[in-house]
């Protein structure tokens, strides 16, 4: 099979708009939640969000573009932007078939939906709908507008596995290239959920955290008083080529993905198996179709959301697999500081992966006070602050509703 690698990335997300900002926020452990602003959320449980700042669609679309868009979309161009001038791929030189796209959202154009359903319910006895509303909201939407904005004519889909979403997206690319069905795939994911009906369904469902009045510490994984998730939004492109396409160019090369698998816990429509073996099962897999074991991993960027069950239910699948007193593994969730990004979580948690291969720092969990009990003596939570350690091989986790359990696996690249 072909090797494949990333040879650019972009981010669009609550820690910032490009990959540096990101990733220096995240070293640093910021946490960005805060009262939601985009709407009158004082009747919910939840009040709080992982909001993008400072996004500026104008800086790279049109306006005839950015009414033909939903946010989601926006999203996903602005992450792809960043991820194909970072892999400074020469685009018209190449055939356009050997390009995909393979990207991946859980809720697609969600606001527009509910945009444009008001307005329909609302609007009295002519009621009208935008003509741009079903292209606007169908989730295979920012796909095809990477597409069409580079005229990549290539492989072209949307992955859909709820909060896993991204990983499909990412393993799905990193396929079709050691199939030799491509050359270079743009992936990763988009999500845009902050709106009242996305806030309140998941408030409803008592899915998110009601720690309102102190929102930068209330996403807290591992911690004991850990009481639900908080919503993110936001995108992660990257850009995977085939190994030996990427060096006869002379690109940078971030890092390899090396494996990934996929499996289904079978068992709840909202709950994780509560003894991880779906998660257990794909970890193992995903070690597998990389060659490599449980010992060489360094770095596990845990799904992780904050939520009582979910999180103790991934410890015991860690443990299942690497043991409960690993020699090498150190464990973070990312998320304590970005929130959830639901379907474009795995994009940003393997930047994230990727980033602390290359700079050999493992970006903390933070506001943890008081560790679970549940949480093994022996498995290295990083907790609060960052590492300083060298990073061959990390492992990113991500799980979603219907039970979809999704990993991808990244490592140095050697030659």
């Amino acid at each position: 099979m072909k090797r494949v690698v990333i040879t650019g990335m972009g981010v669009i997300s609550p820690l910032g708009n490009d990959v540096a900002t990101f990733w220096d926020n995240l070293k640093n452990g910021k946490s960005s939640t805060s009262k939601i602003t985009r709407f009158d959320a004082s009747q919910f449980r939840t009040q709080i969000a992982s909001e993008v700042k400072d996004f500026d669609p104008e800086s790279f679309l049109d306006r005839a573009e950015i009414k033909r868009t939903d946010l989601f979309t926006q999203y996903a161009l602005g992450a792809a932007k960043q991820a194909i001038e970072d892999s400074k791929l020469d685009i018209p030189s190449m055939d356009p078939f050997d390009i995909g796209v393979i990207w991946g959202s859980g809720q697609g154009g969600q606001a527009t939906f509910e945009e444009q359903v008001t307005e329909y319910v609302e609007g009295g006895s002519k009621p009208r709908f935008s003509p741009f509303f079903v292209p606007k909201m169908i989730v295979n939407m920012a796909s095809g507008m990477i597409s069409i904005k580079y005229r990549l004519m290539g492989i072209n889909y949307t992955t859909v596995s709820a909060c896993s979403t991204s990983n499909t997206a990412i393993m799905d690319a990193l396929n079709y290239i050691r199939w030799g069905k491509a050359k270079v795939i743009v992936t990763g994911g988009s999500e845009a959920p902050i709106t009242p009906a996305s806030v309140g369904g998941f408030s409803a469902m008592k899915a998110m955290s009601t720690q309102n009045d102190s929102p930068e510490t209330a996403c807290r994984p591992f911690d004991v008083n850990r009481d639900g998730f908080i919503m993110g939004e936001g995108a992660g492109a990257l850009v995977l080529e085939e190994y030996e396409h990427a060096v006869a160019r002379g690109a940078t090369i971030y890092a390899e993905v090396a494996g990934a698998a996929m499996t289904a816990d079978a068992y709840h429509m909202t709950s994780t198996h509560p003894e991880g073996l779906g998660a257990s099962h794909a970890m193992k897999s995903a070690l597998k179709d990389a060659g490599l074991t449980p010992d060489d991993v360094d770095y596990l960027n845990a799904h992780a959301t904050s939520t009582p069950v979910g999180d103790v239910s991934e410890i015991k699948a860690i443990i299942n697999v690497f043991g409960d007193k690993p020699d090498r593994l150190h464990v973070s969730a990312t998320k304590s500081m970005t929130g959830h990004l639901l379907g474009a979580a795995g994009a940003v948690e393997a930047i994230a992966s990727v980033m602390s291969i290359r700079d050999s720092i493992i970006p903390p969990t933070i506001n943890i006070t008081e560790p679970d009990p549940a949480l093994p003596e022996g498995l290295k939570i990083v907790m609060n602050k960052a590492l300083e350690k060298n990073v061959d091989v990390a492992m990113s986790n991500t799980f979603g509703f219907g039970g979809h359990n999704g990993i991808v696996v990244f490592k140095k690249v050697s030659s």
